[in-house]
């Protein structure tokens, strides 16, 4: 459709109608009109050096029609002829080039990984879980071990435990989550164990997490949850379970 409008505004253009005169041809040499590279029967006078054509021959040759009212006068012509000249193409340097083909989007990655609060959360879950540990082992070798030496320790994890759980929001951080929670159940069954054990006037042997069978399945647990902490993806090797 834009084609061909650009075509008949050129032809406006370029064929400005003479005002009513009646030109004698019999004295003159044959000038051919030629249209988008065709040949037409249209008479073309030349006055002064500029070349006229008659309204009524030139809508004749484009399958058109003129009308008028008053002192203006209008040109027709059908866009959808396909035999009519005004309907061949525009040239190829007026065609606009096809935009470059867009590559289609990357699908969603099938595991997005944890989200940034609850890893920031979890790592510092973590962190209360190492000092717990390192606070029970210290206690153990040194024989000052208590109840009260290690709720501090149980009080922080505690909490910072209620703030991984907020953090949860996709479904791996909720399955981290999980894991995070089972490796706290993990250090608080064990402290509680020795603070157990000490309040029942037990010996505890100095180097006794060295050889329990429960201290070294944590400390599995904990470097499981550190290899997802590192990669930022949930996997689960069973280690927490």
């Amino acid at each position: 459709m834009t084609g061909r409008r650009s075509i008949t505004l050129s032809l406006a253009a370029l064929l400005l109608i003479a005002p009513a005169v009646v030109l004698s041809q019999s004295d003159k040499p044959k000038r051919t009109l030629i249209i988008n590279g065709q040949s037409t029967d249209v008479p073309l006078t030349q006055i002064n050096g500029h070349p006229y054509v008659g309204l009524e021959a030139l809508a004749a040759a484009l399958n058109g029609s003129i009308s008028s009212s008053g002192s203006r006068f209008a040109l027709s012509v059908p866009t959808g002829s396909a035999g009519s000249v005004a309907a061949q193409a525009a040239p190829a340097p007026f065609t606009p080039a096809p935009a470059a083909a867009q590559p289609a989007p990357a699908p969603p990655p099938s595991n997005p990984g944890f989200s940034r609060d609850f890893l920031r959360a979890g790592i510092e879950e973590m962190s209360n879980l190492r000092e717990w540990h390192t606070a029970l082992d210290t206690a153990i070798q040194n024989g000052f071990l208590s109840a009260g030496a290690m709720e501090p320790y149980r009080a922080v994890a505690t909490t910072n435990l209620r703030y991984a759980m907020v953090a949860a929001t996709t479904p791996s951080d909720k399955s981290g989550y999980d894991l995070l929670n089972k490796a706290y159940q993990k250090m608080a069954a064990l402290s509680q164990k020795y603070v157990n054990k000490r309040a029942n006037l037990t010996y505890i042997a100095p180097d006794a997490l060295k050889d329990d069978d429960q201290n070294q399945r944590l400390i599995t647990c904990g470097r499981s949850l550190g290899a997802m902490a590192a990669s930022g993806q949930f996997s689960d090797d069973g280690s927490c379970q």
